[in-house]
């Protein structure tokens, strides 16, 4: 499932859209589900009704573990199983982006974050995340980021598993922010 595949489409639109689809029972399934989910996904270009791609990715993120696909009473259940939400997650964590607004509030977000030695891993991780997003890191466990972050945070915290007291975000104004605005260009 490498690059932007109709499966990982499918996981990411699933987790979106709530994780569960149910449909009834007809030839013209697929393409109405993949109508749903691509709109879930903002795509303006639906798949073709016989594009079989979309059939087949079905079939591999069932057979992979990551969907679990039954009929009952003329009616079909996908739901994401455990595996297949940590690997939409995965996929919505790599595509994370914050959008930049026209103009600034003047506020800085600060991430605070406390995470044990024994999950080394997921501080590395988190750290890398930031430094990606283009966070300014005052100290090891102390970034700065201009622009509201609030959702990404919170995505983060839930991907890694944190609680809210080991990753906060602070909102604020800071004092001699020259090299802050340096470093972000403002």
């Amino acid at each position: 499932m490498e690059g932007d595949s109709v499966a990982k489409k499918i996981l990411r639109g699933l987790l979106i859209a709530g994780a569960i689809y149910v449909a009834a029972s007809s030839p013209y399934f697929a393409f109405y589900l993949s109508r749903n989910l691509w709109k879930a996904l903002g795509k303006k270009k639906l798949p073709k009704k016989k594009d079989s791609r979309f059939k087949n990715a079905f079939y591999y993120l069932k057979n992979r573990g990551y969907l679990d696909i039954q009929k009952r009473d003329h009616q079909i259940y996908i739901a994401l199983t455990d595996q297949g939400r940590k690997k939409a997650g995965k996929y919505l964590i790599d595509d994370l982006k914050i959008k930049k607004p026209k103009k600034w509030d003047k506020e800085y977000r600060i991430v605070i974050f406390d995470i044990p030695n024994i999950t080394r891993i997921k501080r590395d991780a988190l750290r890398g995340k930031l430094k990606e997003l283009g966070f300014f890191r005052l100290q090891q466990s102390v970034w700065i980021y201009p622009y509201e972050c609030k959702k990404q945070i919170d995505l983060l915290r839930n991907f890694f598993g944190l609680s809210e007291k080991e990753l906060i975000l602070i909102t604020g104004k800071i004092g001699n922010d020259k090299f802050l605005r340096k470093f972000f260009n403002l």
